[in-house]
């Protein structure tokens, strides 16, 4: 059993190949996939070479941790069945060629517990479920308040703006310099920084992950608020200490989504809580991936690429 897989070999050398699979034991599924996302945060460093070092990683290398597809075949040991379509976060079944993180592949196979089970109706949206959990792990984490400001209007800033309203939220300002982005909110305003008069803000969480905002974001603090950093930064994160002093300011780190947060999250998907409508900017087949790839981190008006993987087998 093979796969058609995107391989990234190098820093901006990213292609097609064909890679055997492992056999599945009775606890594993094998899924063929139907759409995968592009991430323009941790893929992007990777594609560029800017990921900083850190166990695991290292080219080639399979990316995508952004996959929803049909189960194929499951095994007598998992709840799923042939037939099922599924949220997958990528796999780790490609022999010497790296799983970081293996989703974008035409078929993989991984354990079941990995996975879960999403309706068939939400299409390529399904492969957002990723993004969105993490937006809500940011938000649901221990001793954790909503966003009163969220920078960045991209589709994970928009999720976590779609999230706090879910939660019950008062609506999220937004900040958002692109003209491109600008557009698209749901309920909440979007706003150039430069229009925004606040000083007073109780919670600000950074969807962009650039890392010199952090001296301008404590300056839009109210004393005892808190900076969420959402983003991933590749850089050194560094701030002025006396402002920070003077708002007793307090900062926190959001991490990747849990297997909870991924069933709360397509649960309140399910229930019409949350709506991933008009998030995905770009659908192009994956024997076009070399291209999308560079579309999806280059081009301003990409708000989310992804791949489809019919007929690329």
């Amino acid at each position: 059993m093979n796969c058609t897989s995107v391989i990234l070999e190098a820093p901006r050398k990213v292609g097609l190949g064909q890679i055997d699979l492992p056999d599945p034991g009775p606890g594993d599924l094998v899924v063929d996939i139907r759409y995968s996302g592009i991430s323009t945060g941790t893929e992007k460093l990777f594609w560029s070479g800017q990921m900083p070092p850190f166990p695991g990683m290292g080219y080639p290398l399979v990316p995508g941790y952004e996959a929803a597809g049909e189960v194929v075949e499951a095994g007598s040991g998992t709840p799923f069945r042939a037939g099922d379509m599924v949220f997958v976060p990528g796999a780790n079944c490609y022999g010497e060629i790296k799983g970081l993180f293996g989703g974008a592949t035409s078929r993989l196979v991984t354990p079941a517990e990995r996975v879960v089970k999403i309706d068939k109706a939400m299409g390529a949206e399904g492969a957002l479920l990723a993004l969105a959990a993490t937006g809500r792990h940011a938000i649901a984490g221990i001793n954790t308040s909503l966003p009163d400001l969220i920078v960045g209007h991209g589709v994970f800033g928009r999720l976590l703006a779609r999230l706090t309203i879910a939660a019950g939220g008062k609506a999220p300002t937004v900040w958002e310099i692109n003209p491109d982005r600008m557009a698209g909110a749901e309920g909440y305003e979007v706003i150039h920084p430069d229009a925004d008069e606040r000083r007073d803000y109780r919670s600000i969480y950074d969807a962009s992950g650039v890392a010199g905002l952090l001296d301008t974001l404590i300056g839009r603090l109210a004393k005892g608020g808190e900076v969420v950093l959402a983003g991933f930064y590749p850089e050194p994160l560094s701030f002025a200490f006396p402002p920070a002093f003077m708002r007793e300011a307090r900062f926190r780190i959001a991490a990747e989504w849990t297997r909870d947060d991924l069933v709360a999250t397509r649960d309140l998907i399910d229930h019409g809580a949350l709506s991933l409508d008009n998030l995905v900017s770009h659908t192009v087949a994956a024997t076009d991936a070399a291209n999308a790839y560079q579309t999806a981190f280059e081009d301003p008006a990409c708000l989310k690429m992804i791949l489809n993987w019919e007929n690329a087998a």
